[in-house]
């Protein structure tokens, strides 16, 4: 990862202000530390245009999700934490797993623009065919051009097992608990 973060607030710390569910993942406050906070209530707030819960805590502001990790681990996360089902509010410890930025990439929903249905598969216009093509590494792969889009759809796939792509990625909608 480019920049290494510094996060200087403690498991134990946290334990003294927090309680975590894992069945559910919500936090709530067992110790108030300001008037906003009430001891009792879930933690937190969602930003809208992200999507992921944010506690604030002695004047920081963190995800939830790596407070969990912090919580459940007893250190910080080293890389970025993926919500495997694609719920970024969905921060129940069996959903959360610790990632490179690679491995996160390959556990990404459908994009909204896309019109094949199908992630890494699009209409090449001038050739009049489907494209197939991968992301590895940071580099884009080109698999082939095919007349027929569920030949092309499978190309995708295989090339997708073979780069070790998560069961979720391409997903359309967010997967719902298990």
């Amino acid at each position: 990862m480019g920049k290494e973060r510094v996060e200087k607030l403690t498991q134990e710390e946290l334990k003294e202000l927090l309680s975590y569910d894992e069945e559910t993942g919500v936090f709530t406050w067992i110790k108030s530390t300001s008037s906003n906070v009430t001891v009792g209530s879930a933690a937190g707030y969602v930003v809208e245009c992200y999507g992921y819960r944010r506690v604030g805590i002695g004047g920081t502001k963190y995800l939830a999700h790596r407070l969990v990790f912090l919580y459940v681990s007893g250190s910080w996360p080293r890389n970025q934490v993926d919500h495997i089902n694609g719920n970024r509010v969905d921060n129940r410890w069996s959903n959360l797993r610790e990632v490179t930025n690679s491995e996160n990439q390959r556990n990404r929903r459908l994009g909204g623009n896309n019109k094949s249905g199908f992630v890494g598969v699009s209409w090449d216009k001038p050739r009049d065919k489907w494209r197939s093509q991968i992301m590895v590494d940071g580099k884009s792969v080109h698999l082939g051009y095919f007349h027929d889009l569920e030949n092309a759809i499978q190309v995708r796939k295989v090339a997708s097992v073979k780069h070790n792509f998560h069961q979720n990625h391409g997903r359309q909608e967010v997967i719902k608990d298990e």
